[in-house]
């Protein structure tokens, strides 16, 4: 089992730039696909991005595309989010997560990270 430790979170004005880190323990990630998500208050956990094992495509969910990016470091064990521009309506607590190999879905998870943008 994998234990993943979010950082980086803050608060930020908006048009800022915040760096979120995952960082794993207990075995690698670098065999598999991972995942962020946020959960503002009130509302369901979305989908951010994603990025595969290695190589290949990251998907951004649109109300992020072209402002956020995902990388992994498999060296590290890490993997980033590196949020530019942002939006009040970022803030919210950010999760990474592993994905079941062969699956859209998820399993292990962080304790989360707050990011708030103030307007």
């Amino acid at each position: 089992q994998v234990q993943l430790v979010e950082s980086g979170g803050g608060l930020v004005q908006a048009g800022g730039s915040l760096r979120l880190s995952c960082a794993a323990s207990g075995r690698t990630i670098s065999n598999v696909a991972m995942g962020w998500f946020r959960q503002a208050p009130g509302k369901e956990r979305d989908f951010v991005a994603s990025i595969p094992r290695s190589g290949g495509v990251t998907i951004y969910a649109n109300s992020v595309k072209g402002r956020f990016t995902i990388s992994r470091d498999s060296a590290k064990n890490m993997v980033y989010l590196q949020m530019n521009n942002l939006k009040p309506e970022d803030t919210a607590v950010y999760y990474c997560a592993t994905r079941i190999a062969g699956s859209g879905n998820y399993d292990q998870w962080g304790q989360g990270t707050q990011v708030t943008v103030s307007s």
